[in-house]
């Protein structure tokens, strides 16, 4: 049993987390074992995010005047509460594969830039390419002028000794 103080200080860490964050979502987790649970804890992390368990009433006032306030529409029953810091997609995919893999957790809903998320919006923020996907594809985009360039001017030399080898094979023979 957390005291007075400890709750305070819970959902002032809570506040502060949610107000920096970019997303923040929700879920049922009835059911799934404590290795799931450690899992999906691992797997968050890596992701850039950051699962907890909190209890609805410490978590309604932890959103009270945050961004994050929409999802107070899914605060019934036990709720699992993630928080992506930067990248929004990489955790709800994270989120996404575990809904897959486990068949008692389910996502409520969620909240981006302080617009509400349903689940199937949730689902569908999951499909995206990640930040690190789009990056690569940008720079792959940048880098092709200057690769074909490259090859263009590679190839006037390399056309011009064919040229040449050509005439020397012809008198040769």
């Amino acid at each position: 049993m957390l005291t007075r103080k400890e709750k305070e200080q819970l959902v002032a860490n809570l506040t502060g987390e949610l107000a920096e964050a970019k997303a923040a979502f929700l879920a049922d987790y009835r059911g799934i074992s404590v290795e799931q649970v450690n899992a999906l804890r691992t797997a968050m992390r890596e992701a850039g995010g950051q699962y907890c368990v909190v209890k609805n009433t410490l978590l309604r006032r932890a959103i009270e005047g945050t961004a994050a306030q929409p999802l107070h529409e899914w605060l019934d029953g036990p709720t699992a509460l993630t928080i992506a810091a930067e990248d929004p997609v990489a955790p709800a995919k994270v989120l996404k594969d575990f809904v897959k893999k486990v068949d008692n957790f389910s996502i409520k809903g969620g909240v981006l830039d302080g617009k509400p998320l349903t689940a199937e919006q949730v689902d569908a923020l999951a499909s995206l390419p990640s930040r690190e996907e789009l990056l690569q594809k940008m720079l792959g985009s940048m880098n092709a002028p200057a690769q074909n360039m490259a090859g263009v001017l590679a190839a006037v030399p390399r056309s011009f000794v064919q040229v040449l080898q050509a005439i020397h094979d012809q008198k040769a023979a």
